[in-house]
């Protein structure tokens, strides 16, 4: 069977978003929140993560699963967009408008993965 475009589309993102965790992690660490432990495991996990439900959301056999496994990570990461807004070095020179508009960004990408369940 095969699925629709924009669902490939939909998992290649987080497939490559999850590979860049293992590619540059030293950016990651930098935007996470001082209250969590291990940064660097951490960062390793989330993009293992990333990348297995990016490949889970392209099967129509895990797909369902990977859509709230996506949603239930995408919920997970606001607070990073919360200490990106108020950390200055957290946020990387970005401009703020651009660090506002990726707070309701997760939300379109978690009714995208909720299209999947």
């Amino acid at each position: 069977m095969n699925l629709p475009w924009h669902q490939y589309i939909f998992g290649l993102v987080f497939v490559l978003a999850g590979a860049n965790h293992f590619r540059v992690p030293k950016i990651y660490e930098r935007i996470m929140p001082p209250y969590i432990p291990a940064k660097g495991t951490m960062v390793m996990l989330s993009g293992l993560a990333e990348m297995i439900l990016g490949f889970m959301i392209m099967n129509p056999d895990t797909q369902s699963a990977a859509g709230w496994g996506i949603i239930a990570m995408l919920i997970i990461f606001i607070p990073v967009h919360i200490y990106m807004l108020q950390n200055e070095k957290a946020a990387m020179k970005m401009p703020k408008w651009l660090l506002i508009l990726r707070l309701p960004l997760q939300f379109a990408l978690m009714y995208w993965a909720y299209l999947y369940v």
